[in-house]
Parts: structure tokens; C-alpha cells; sequence
């Protein structure tokens, strides 16, 4: 039985990366980086992988506090949720998902601009698995 999609955005003032979920909700996958202005582009992905839900992740300190990036995410949820509404959107605590992500992609030997192109997406990609996993 297919549960539907799940669409995860690590929302940066230069890119957002853009993860998205197999239908049965096991697997995360990159999908694309956008610009921070590109609702449309997040819209096409939301309406071709028919999601089910949208996950912003809220990037709060270590300590729990709030800074400009979390001013930022939940502006940016603001203006996504009436677009895509009936489709929820949700924020969730996103820490470290970049720090994993740069690990990840370091491991992997991925090295320069090419690291900068795709880390938003891997974050995005932690973020999101952390959902499915249930940890967040």
C-alpha cells in the first residue's frame, strides 16, 4: 500500500536542497537545489512526486535557541503552506543534518564546488530520513 511521498527542504539564504521520499515513506533521495526564491521549482516537485507532506527543517542551535536561520526557515514555510495547501507542511528540528551531510559527502571523496552544489540536498536528505526513521 503506497502512503505518498514526503518532500524535506533544507532552506539556506543562498540554495535549498530538496529531498524527497519513495512512496512507501522508507527511502530519502536528492532531488534538486534551488534558490531560496524558487517556490516554483519546489512546487513542481511537490506536484510531479504527488507529496503527502512537506518537511521544513528548522535549524535551531545546539542549545535549542532560535537565530536568524530559524527566522528564516519558518518565513519560508509561510509562504510555502498556502501554496501547497491541503498538503501540510511541517517544521522540523534539523540539527547537525549539514554537519552529517558534509561528513557524508567528504567520505565520499566529493570535494569543492561540487560538494557546495549538492550539500543542501544531502542535508536535505538527513533531515528527511531522520523523519522516516521516526527520530524526529
Amino acid at each position: 500500500m503506497s502512503l505518498g511521498c514526503i518532500v524535506a527542504v533544507d532552506v539556506g539564504t543562498v540554495r535549498v536542497g530538496v529531498a524527497a521520499s519513495d512512496p512507501h515513506q522508507v527511502l530519502a533521495s536528492p532531488v534538486a537545489t534551488l534558490g531560496p526564491d524558487d517556490l516554483d521549482g519546489l512546487l513542481a516537485v511537490v506536484r510531479d512526486r504527488d507529496a503527502v507532506r512537506i518537511v521544513v527543517g528548522l535549524p535551531t542551535t545546539l542549545a535549542g535557541r532560535a537565530g536568524p536561520s530559524v527566522v528564516m526557515a519558518r518565513a519560508y514555510a509561510d509562504r510555502l503552506a498556502p501554496l501547497v495547501a491541503p498538503v501540510p507542511v511541517d517544521l522540523v528540528d534539523e540539527r547537525l543534518t549539514t554537519v552529517v551531510a558534509e561528513r557524508a559527502l567528504a567520505g565520499a571523496g566529493v570535494r569543492g564546488k561540487a560538494r557546495r552544489r549538492v550539500v543542501d540536498q544531502a542535508a536535505a536528505v538527513a533531515l528527511l530520513q531522520g523523519v522516516l526513521d521516526g527520530g524526529r
